[in-house]
């Protein structure tokens, strides 16, 4: 009898230890979440295009002008200007033979209206300042002034000795004007302003190189460039908007307000750069 009491003691316990171990099993098994098989990806079809790269976004230094003036063998020997903020102006003023003819100047030559223009905006300009010239006419294509100050007499004569004739190098003179600068720009370790005044009546003579030569300046320099068209379109290589200055001048009186611009322009932006 004691024998029977111990079997069936061992098997109650033994039922109760297994229901509770069953039950347990059960739970865990209706909480256990199944992880879902793995997505595919599947590969494009044979053929199609591969999806272009998004741009890298554009940083401040993409935006920045390349250092200039551009260092070069020789440069520790320039001598430096003793103003390094002075202001610089290189004209360019067209001695073509079309501005031999009448045309949005009454009675007289186009270029008799533009050299009394030109002389008279010299003597306005600051007497600091550089002044250049550079010319092409009856006498070829040549700089007729070099850069500096104290010239103005030299620039009045320079500029009275044109004689209009042959055609019209506007890329030279402008690649001319920009080299001038650059050299004045080493001596002045980059700071002041830099302006290419150019006085023209027609379409040079190679327009995409002239596109070229400004898209050159524009990218490569902080040189501006101011154009008066005089008695021209304003559709003109000369005149890219939001980068360059163009002014269409249909008289004399525009002309000159078109030259008097410069010399705002050069005093705003002399103001404004150290507000």
């Amino acid at each position: 009898m004691k024998r029977f009491n111990r079997l069936l003691i061992i098997a109650i316990i033994f039922a109760v230890f297994y229901y509770f171990w069953h039950d347990d099993r059960i739970v865990q098994q209706g909480t256990r979440q199944e992880t879902p098989p793995p997505t595919q990806v599947q590969p494009p079809p044979t053929g199609a295009p591969t999806p272009a790269k998004p741009a890298p976004a554009e940083t401040v230094t993409d935006r920045m002008l390349p250092p200039w003036p551009p260092a070069a063998a020789g440069d520790a020997a320039v001598v430096l200007d003793d103003m390094l903020t002075r202001k610089n102006f290189v004209l360019v003023l067209d001695g073509s033979g079309s501005m031999a003819r009448q045309g949005c100047s009454g009675n007289r030559s186009k270029h008799e209206v533009a050299r009394e223009a030109v002389i008279d905006w010299a003597t306005q300009v600051p007497e600091n300042a550089g002044l250049g010239l550079v010319v092409f006419d009856r006498n070829g294509f040549s700089t007729r002034l070099p850069l500096g100050i104290a010239n103005r007499d030299q620039f009045k004569q320079e500029v009275e000795k044109v004689v209009p004739d042959n055609k019209t190098p506007l890329t030279m003179a402008l690649d001319t004007a920009y080299k001038m600068l650059t050299e004045q720009a080493k001596r002045q370790l980059g700071y002041g302003d830099y302006t290419v005044v150019i006085v023209t009546d027609g379409a040079a003579d190679d327009i995409n190189s002239l596109a070229q030569s400004v898209n050159m300046v524009l990218t490569q320099s902080p040189v501006m460039i101011h154009t008066i068209g005089f008695c021209i379109e304003a559709d003109h290589s000369l005149n890219s908007a939001g980068r360059t200055t163009y002014v269409a001048a249909n008289n004399p009186a525009e002309l000159r307000k078109g030259l008097q611009e410069v010399l705002a322009e050069a005093e705003n932006f002399d103001i404004d750069g150290f507000k």
